[in-house]
């Protein structure tokens, strides 16, 4: 299994500097990288390991290209994009090494006879797909998947060991979910009715679904909840890690991608290409707008309207010191003007 650097470009696209019939039949970092292995400079402080590397050749961008001494004997193939580029070849040697799951149906899954499963799909052991249920061409079902009743998956779509995925949901083309992930369980909501010393917390029905859209990726153990009355959606090419939790009635926008540990409360909606760092609480009913980045560990408690790269966080105390405290923080630039017309009045020759 190889490639020249003219077929990648062919695909890819790219400009080839020495040898377009250069053969590339893995790919590895630029200090490992062997004769027949591409490599990539993605952060230019590793620019002089191209130097050094015994890589066949090596994505690079045309202005690093620029800075290197020798390219005697070499081969480059120059990109806009080489850590992108990088990825799409990965991918492109992963699916030739991994032949096509068998489409068929396992011994062991339960099957209502009223869903709907493509000829071309693969049902592993134990599934179980509710009445109702669409499974579109090609669709991976891992051992022990859940299926509940109406809910449609897309062509194309993997699903890994142990995902469920309840009734109502919707899931679009080439979705993966990892193992775990449970997509559409109840969200979060309950009515207060206490009066004196008693009372209890009343459910609300959570009559909504979840919403994905294409090429969206889920970590292990995501929960996505579904919404009270509308539907939560995901737009398409989101990237989400493990372990993440998203509220009902949220909206993520296209391709945003949110670290793990985070959890975004319900009816909050994130712009499209946002970031968002691991470990982020992000509170309810908010909006982020398009091309926010939020960094890891950083509480979000209100509405963010403009694009850019927000972060903080603090210990927690009591409500009412930390609210002290931020009024204070608000006016700390003030303050320091204040305090340096003081300093030069009392000493005006410093």
């Amino acid at each position: 299994m190889a490639f020249t650097l003219d077929e990648l470009v062919s695909r890819f696209g790219g400009v080839v500097i020495g040898d377009g019939a250069c053969r590339i039949t893995g790919l590895a970092p630029l200090d490992q990288a062997g004769p027949n292995q591409l490599s990539f400079l993605a952060n230019p402080k590793y620019l002089s390991q191209v130097e050094t590397s015994g890589a066949a050749a090596v994505l690079i961008t045309s202005a690093a290209l620029d800075k290197i001494a020798s390219r005697e004997g070499r081969s480059f193939l120059v990109v806009a994009n080489p850590y992108a580029y990088f990825a799409r070849v990965a991918q492109l040697f992963l699916a030739l090494a991994q032949p096509p799951e068998p489409s068929g149906i396992h011994p062991t899954a339960v099957i209502d006879p009223s869903a709907v499963i493509a000829a071309s799909a693969s049902i592993g052991a134990h599934v179980v797909v509710e009445a109702g249920a669409v499974i579109g061409e090609r669709v991976r079902l891992d051992a022990q998947v859940f299926i509940g009743r109406n809910a449609k998956l897309a062509p194309d779509v993997h699903l890994y060991p142990r995902v469920t995925v309840y009734h109502g949901c919707t899931l679009g083309e080439r979705v993966q979910i990892h193992s775990g992930a449970v997509i559409g369980a109840d969200g979060f909501g309950f009515a207060p009715d206490f009066t004196g010393d008693g009372g209890e917390w009343v459910k609300i029905p959570q009559v909504g679904a979840v919403r994905i859209g294409p090429d969206v990726d889920i970590g292990a153990n995501t929960t996505i909840d579904r919404g009270a009355m509308a539907d939560t959606v995901i737009e398409e090419g989101v990237k989400i890690d493990n372990q993440v939790q998203i509220g009902h009635n949220c909206r993520i926008g296209a391709y945003t991608v949110i670290a793990g540990c985070t959890g975004i409360a319900g009816s909050t909606t994130l712009g499209r290409h946002c970031i968002i760092g691991g470990a982020v609480g992000i509170g309810g009913h908010l909006t982020l707008a398009d091309r926010i980045t939020v960094a890891g560990k950083s509480s979000v408690t209100k509405s963010l309207t403009k694009a850019g790269v927000y972060s903080g966080t603090f210990p927690a105390i009591e409500s009412s010191d930390w609210n002290r405290n931020a009024a204070l923080m608000r006016n700390l630039d003030k303050m320091r003007a204040r305090l340096k017309q003081l300093e030069a009045a009392v000493n005006p020759t410093r």
